[in-house]
């Protein structure tokens, strides 16, 4: 089933709007009416990002990242600027 990508922008326009509304209304840490408004956000925005692409071929320069264990991503990052500074150490010693 092809999704008109207008009714699509008007659901993501609408979906920005609430989590707005969410994020701007006093929460606590773990609000679950932010949880909820960024859930229906990211899927607002990725069927208008199909409907552009069935109907007109064309995108949007935004893609949603992968839920992964956010410890995993740490310890990526952290591995990552260590062997960046070896390499930068590495590279004033040749100098």
């Amino acid at each position: 089933m092809t999704v008109d990508p207008r009714a699509a922008l008007d659901r993501l326009i609408a979906a920005l709007e609430a989590h707005y509304t969410a994020v701007a209304s006093p929460h606590g840490e773990d609000d679950p009416a932010v949880d909820d408004a960024y859930d229906i956000l990211a899927d607002a925005f990725e069927v208008y990002d199909d409907a552009l692409g069935t109907v007109h071929g064309e995108a949007t320069p935004f893609y949603l990242a992968e839920e992964d264990d956010d410890e995993d991503d740490d310890e990526d990052d952290e591995e990552y600027e260590d062997e960046d500074v070896d390499a930068s150490v590495d590279d004033l010693a040749e100098a």
